[in-house]
């Protein structure tokens, strides 16, 4: 299997402060797996471009994309959130992130790799059309699968996230879009408290109490995703991979 690996060192250096959990850290544990397993070996690295304007706007306010591209280090630090913080570093970073995914739709969509795995930061699936949340500032993975439809006219794609918390800037930005499907894990009731009572045909939402066992997790992927994504028949599919259950 043909694997791409996209990264940037721009990634490293956004950095939401001491004892953050949002931190480069992830990065280099992620990759620290990888070469311990030996799948790095499989892997051909590239370096993730910057997405521009207009890739961002397709899921994203244009206002608010200035907001955070125009942010300078005269402004030092500002948060966005109790726990999204936006510094001088961040722009670049945030760009590189959403590029990665750009760019890892095209290595697959144009059959130079059929697996792309983008280790990169700040996260994205809390980050709604005109707000920053949870440690995101662009929706990372909503920006690929738009691409994918766009560019390519793509007329099914899935998104599979999961994580401790629902991604629910990822769904509110699809909610209206039939052409994707968004099947989710999360625990519940946690942050950010919303998701358990989506009732949509292609909104496939999960939501587990805490301390939900493996099997019991992979019951409900097994009864609730399979038999939608089966049907749904997606042309690619996109997996939002949460890092907050380490």
């Amino acid at each position: 299997m043909s694997i791409a690996y996209l990264h940037h060192p721009a990634c490293l250096l956004h950095n939401m402060g001491t004892g953050h959990p949002e931190s480069a850290a992830r990065l280099y544990a992620i990759e620290d797996q990888l070469r311990a397993s030996h799948l790095m070996d499989f892997m051909r690295h590239y370096e993730a471009p910057k997405a521009t304007f207009q890739q961002l706007a397709r899921v994203h306010d244009v206002k608010y994309i200035d907001h955070i591209l125009n942010f300078n280090e005269k402004q030092g630090t500002t948060y966005l959130d109790p726990d999204t913080v936006l510094m001088a570093e961040t722009p670049e970073a945030a760009l590189r992130a959403a590029g990665a995914l750009i760019h890892a739709t095209d290595l697959v969509l144009s059959n130079q790799h059929q697996v792309a795995f983008c280790n990169i930061r700040p996260p994205g699936h809390h980050a709604l059309r005109a707000q920053a949340m949870g440690f995101c500032f662009f929706n990372n993975i909503a920006v690929g699968a738009a691409h994918a439809i766009e560019a390519y006219g793509l007329e099914r794609v899935a998104i599979v996230d999961f994580d401790v918390h629902h991604g629910n800037g990822t769904e509110a930005i699809f909610a209206n879009e039939p052409r994707v499907m968004l099947c989710s894990s999360f625990q519940h009731p946690f942050y950010p408290g919303v998701g358990a009572d989506t009732v949509s045909d292609h909104i496939i939402n999960v939501p587990l109490p805490a301390g939900t066992r493996g099997d019991e997790f992979r019951d409900a992927v097994t009864n609730q995703w399979l038999p939608a994504l089966h049907e749904f028949a997606p042309q690619m599919i996109f997996i939002s991979a949460g890092f907050d259950a380490h």
